[in-house]
């Protein structure tokens, strides 16, 4: 699984993206993992991604997000050398995703954490939408993996942001663990 927290040298200087990823020997659902840029200004959160992502995937060549979520959609933004072509699909397209396309790999979705979503829940949501058993899309992870759980009228300990299931292991006895917070 890859995980990479945010780095910034400067207000303006490079960045890396905050993102978590399926493995890709065990994918089954459809999200391939998620991303939580820092804004939602892609002229300024996509070359961090796209950029890493040429790594692991082979080179980015196009992206498209949903413009509802995204003030701005630029439709070209330059990475690495190279330019990654950037569109919008209205309701054809969750929301909450982004879809990349390489030359190497074909298509990979990522569920977009929203930027001004907590830590804690955005660990919790990273972690939910790498785990190659998901079923769920990127909204309804939104849905499902959110506030504190109330189970039998009563708060239940331990199960604050955990994923789909968790909250049946912990009332069995089981222990609900979740991942940190990414670092800032």
């Amino acid at each position: 699984m890859t995980v990479l927290d945010e780095t910034t040298t400067a207000s303006t200087g490079p960045r890396t993206a905050r993102l978590r990823l399926t493995p890709t020997d065990r994918r089954s659902g459809p999200l391939d993992g998620a991303w939580w840029p820092c804004s939602r200004d892609l002229v300024r959160e996509l070359p961090a991604l796209t950029a890493i992502l040429d790594l692991v995937w082979g080179r980015i060549t196009s992206v498209t997000v949903n413009p509802t979520c995204w003030p701005v959609i630029p439709r070209k933004v330059a990475v690495n050398g190279h330019v990654v072509r950037v569109g919008a699909f209205g309701a054809e397209q969750d929301p909450h995703e982004l879809f990349l396309a390489s030359y190497t790999v074909g298509r990979w979705d990522l569920l977009i954490v929203p930027p001004e979503t907590a830590p804690d829940r955005a660990a919790a949501l990273m972690l939910a939408a790498a785990d190659p058993h998901n079923a769920l899309t990127a909204s309804g992870l939104l849905k499902t993996v959110g506030p504190p759980t109330v189970a039998s009228g009563r708060r239940t300990a331990g199960t604050r942001n955990v994923p789909p299931g968790a909250v049946e292991w912990e009332n069995e006895g089981g222990a609900v663990r979740t991942a940190p917070a990414p670092s800032r």
